[in-house]
């Protein structure tokens, strides 16, 4: 864990960090530039604050999200198209659908990056084949585990410190897609007393190269089963939002989102009040689909925030 004094420092820097020249409407970004951690490389981090938060003393509910290159900004995007997170933000506050709250987008680390968001404990859920080909993919020791503890014991102790937040579950989600669908769903399962809620947006369910054989899929299946009942149990007032389109990699999708839903209702969960399960009909696997459907996403996971 992060020690006092490198804490305190960083606390103090990120104070001193001006924000961007937004219209007050929009609200601001402000760059926390690299992260120091104890757990993974120096990561950077950049805050949304929603339009009126340096005019009140209200606190705000925080959501954590991936790949923080492709949330705002076209040109630090990876493929010059984003999440457009924040003009969703912005949309759904000024229209009272949802509270006001803040984006921590979490850059993603290039290279290592699929074996960052690969939950660790499903590598130990799969078949023998399944697991050398995803030991392959990885290409080095999964560090998801790692990741979640920057996360949890690092970054949002210094978010809390740093901003007016409200820092129970409740008001704590964690959004991603692809690999940073299945992050949140580690996210949500490892620490149920931090994340009330998550967003697993086209996520990649089948792990791997998803044109596996017959007996692989099966394998990966029954994977996803015993995660359900092992690892996400019962939903314990959490919610996840759960999607995908039908076209590219997102055509992949749907008979293992079929198995996963299947398995959260055994275990309780409710569809349409614990969790959201939704098709995009001919949404392809990109930044510009879960832009579209960014309402959609935040309305539902934020509903009951206030």
């Amino acid at each position: 864990m992060m020690n006092r004094r490198t804490f305190l420092a960083l606390a103090g820097a990120v104070g001193a960090l001006p924000t961007s020249a937004w219209a007050q409407d929009q609200g601001s970004l402000v760059d926390l530039g690299a992260v120091m951690s104890n757990n993974i490389t120096a990561t950077k981090v950049t805050i949304w604050l929603p339009p009126g938060y340096q005019a009140n003393q209200r606190r705000y509910g925080v959501v954590y999200m991936h790949d923080g290159q492709n949330l705002f900004l076209p040109e630090r995007s990876n493929f010059n198209k984003v999440w457009a997170a924040d003009k969703s933000a912005v949309r759904l506050i000024a229209t009272n659908k949802t509270a006001p709250f803040i984006i921590v987008g979490i850059d993603q680390p290039g290279d290592d990056r699929w074996r960052q968001y690969f939950p660790h404990v499903l590598r130990e859920m799969v078949s023998p084949d399944v697991r050398e080909q995803l030991d392959k993919t990885a290409r080095g020791p999964v560090i998801s585990d790692q990741y979640l503890r920057f996360i949890v014991e690092e970054l949002k102790p210094l978010i809390d410190r740093t901003y007016r937040t409200k820092r129970n579950r409740k008001h704590t989600a964690i959004i991603g897609s692809s690999m940073g669908g299945l992050i949140s769903l580690y996210a949500i399962s490892k620490y149920p007393n931090v994340f009330g809620c998550a967003g697993a947006v086209s996520t990649h369910l089948p792990l791997g190269n998803p044109e596996w054989s017959d007996a692989q899929r099966t394998s990966i299946f029954g994977a996803w089963k015993q995660y359900a009942a092992q690892q996400l149990g019962k939903p314990k007032a959490r919610q996840i939002w759960f999607d995908h389109g039908t076209e590219t990699l997102d055509a992949f999708y749907q008979p293992y989102q079929e198995v996963l839903d299947a398995a959260l209702v055994e275990n309780g969960w409710r569809n349409g009040r614990d969790f959201s399960s939704t098709v995009y009909v001919g949404a392809p696997h990109e930044e510009n689909a879960w832009a579209a459907r960014m309402d959609d996403i935040f309305g539902w996971l934020l509903r009951d925030w206030s």
